[in-house]
């Protein structure tokens, strides 16, 4: 991890493309405390239950302030029927080129059963209202971690 990625840091700007059509920008959002959940995979285990926990609170990020998007590098095609099968109500963005992942300092170097492949490192943040990293979460476990990030969000 750089310096770049860090509490207190000025989030990277993107602009992508999101599921039921659209596109959000960090600059939209300013203002707004705003939670980054950056996720391997659509419809994969992990990836589910972290998009239904997050799901489950939006309300209660509503009331803090907060609002909570999923970014993966799935594009809206498959992010729409992912939402659309598990009833998801988090906006999910889709970074095919992978541009946001890198800047955000997510798209690594992994290894499964001895071979290695790039892919995106389960982490989340939470960005305050005048744009600057306020927590990093990396090598997120999915268990809990939803009411952990809501929990932070009231903190700031």
């Amino acid at each position: 991890m750089s310096d770049k990625i860090v509490e207190g840091a000025k989030a990277p700007a993107f602009n992508l493309p999101r599921d039921g059509g659209g596109s959000v920008s960090l600059a939209s959002l300013k203002g707004k405390k705003v939670v980054l959940y950056f996720y391997p995979k659509d419809d994969t285990p992990g990836c589910t239950t972290e998009a239904k926990d997050f799901t489950k609170l939006k309300a209660k990020f509503k009331t803090a302030g907060a609002e909570v998007y999923g970014v993966s590098p799935d594009g809206v095609a498959s992010h729409d029927k992912f939402a659309k099968k598990h009833e998801l109500g988090i906006p999910l963005l889709a970074d095919e080129s992978k541009k946001m992942l890198e800047a955000y300092e997510v798209w690594k170097e992994k290894s499964m059963y001895g071979r290695t492949y790039m892919g995106v490192e389960r982490t989340t943040l939470l960005i305050d209202e005048k744009g600057k990293i306020a927590r990093v979460w990396n090598k997120v476990k999915v268990a809990g971690h939803a009411e952990e990030v809501l929990q932070a969000c009231k903190e700031i």
